[in-house]
């Protein structure tokens, strides 16, 4: 008697997409994915009211132009308090320092498309994510909940919670950081490497207006932003080498400001705290591939750059809606979402655009992050030519905004 046929495995489908890490990316995503009819599952391993809380803790984002399009066609942008950044100043060494060199100086008025980008509070978008995940019945938030295990089928991806409950979809997307567990459980390697640098990142208070001006500081230990916040306040990324940033991140706040004071200058007037204080090293980490059977990785889970030049939350953005104009589109023509070949299509899209930015993010860095006379004299030069040609300041400040390149449906 002939063996009987293994039967195919069934599984009831509890969403369209199963997508782990409740930050920004993955609720970005459910909620674009939404518009395509698409139905998501975000399991996010922080309790809700912890995502929700609404006190400032000094973390902020710079929005490029593009990004800001995508969170109004989102319908998060209306009430979400912002400061558009209306100019940006590039200065090779301290403001107001006798041997500093404005390199470049970028006026969003050089543009049609209005500011370059905008600040916005980490918990003032983490709040309106939140609102729109609840008021979208396509979108199920599993708050505090953490996955153990997954797998993947020829129709289905399926994670295992913590709890042993089993939860099915058609695609399973890792939105859950540079120590993505989504990317380690399908063996999905990463190449990137430390860079010796840590950022120490705050928010302060200052005397002067910033008049909607973000300043770009490059000093030999690393970069300083100082980005507008809204009010006379504006948000910090200070980065120094590991051993320095240990030893000024022990220090009290007063004996903290003590040591940016005179990095800073004291074009803003006096400063004080306006929030926690942070550090997080920094490195470039990209993930060999983007895509696995049934599997897709956006934001940190699929690339780590360094913030030099503001662009780590503005790629995540990205990422999530090239794969919901990819998926949305291939829902409308009646294709699987999880297939390969489906999947292949956003990774073509997006791999090679972030490697592009990872290159050059790397190479900003080694070049500024010294103080070789030689290296100094070079790129001074470098910066007053781009800055005095029209036609180049324009094309930077376009590559600023995101508004270059081919963009996704919600980013055009």
């Amino acid at each position: 008697m002939d063996n009987p046929r293994p039967r195919p495995i069934v599984r009831r489908m509890e969403s369209d997409l199963i997508i782990t890490g409740g930050g920004l990316n993955g609720p970005a995503l459910a909620l674009a994915a939404a518009r395509h009819g698409l139905s998501s599952i975000v399991i996010d391993s922080l309790p809700r009211d912890t995502r929700a809380d609404p006190a400032f803790d000094g973390r902020s984002y710079a929005l490029a132009h593009a990004s800001h399009r995508m969170l109004d066609r989102l319908g998060l942008w209306d009430g979400l308090p912002n400061q558009p950044m209306l100019e940006i100043k590039v200065s090779d060494g301290r403001v107001g320092e006798a041997g500093a060199f404005l390199g470049l100086h970028f006026d969003s008025a050089e543009i049609e498309e209005g500011p370059m980008g905008f600040m916005v509070e980490d918990r003032h978008i983490r709040r309106a994510l939140l609102d729109a995940m609840e008021a979208e019945p396509k979108i199920t938030h599993r708050a505090g909940e953490t996955v153990i295990a997954q797998e993947t089928g020829p129709a289905f991806a399926t994670v295992t919670l913590a709890t042993g409950e089993e939860l099915t979809g058609r695609l399973l997307v890792g939105a859950d950081g540079r120590s993505s567990g989504t990317a380690a459980r399908a063996r999905i390697k990463r190449t990137g490497w430390r860079y010796g640098q840590t950022a120490l990142v705050c928010a302060i208070a200052h005397e002067r207006p910033h008049n909607g001006v973000a300043h770009q500081l490059f000093l030999p230990p690393g970069p300083l932003a100082i980005l507008p916040l809204t009010g006379n306040r504006s948000s910090i990324v200070w980065s120094e080498t590991d051993a320095q940033a240990r030893a000024i991140n022990a220090l009290s706040d007063d004996d903290y400001l003590t040591v940016l004071r005179p990095r800073f200058g004291d074009f803003l007037g006096d400063i004080s705290l306006a929030g926690a204080r942070y550090t997080y090293a920094l490195g470039l980490s990209l993930a060999n591939a983007f895509v696995a059977d049934r599997l897709a990785l956006v934001g940190d889970a699929a690339h780590g750059l360094h913030p030099i030049a503001g662009q780590g939350l503005n790629a995540g953005l990205r990422d999530v809606a090239a794969l919901a104009h990819v998926i949305g589109h291939a829902a409308r023509r009646g294709e699987d979402i999880g297939a390969p070949g489906v999947l292949e299509r956003y990774q073509g899209w997006r791999r090679f655009d972030t490697a592009a930015l990872a290159a050059a993010t790397d190479l900003f860095n080694r070049l500024f992050s010294n103080d070789s006379a030689i290296l100094r004299a070079g790129r001074d030069l470098g910066m007053a030519l781009v800055g005095a040609l029209p036609s180049a300041r324009r094309s930077f400040i376009r590559e600023a905004a995101g508004l270059t390149g081919d963009l996704p449906e919600l980013m055009r």
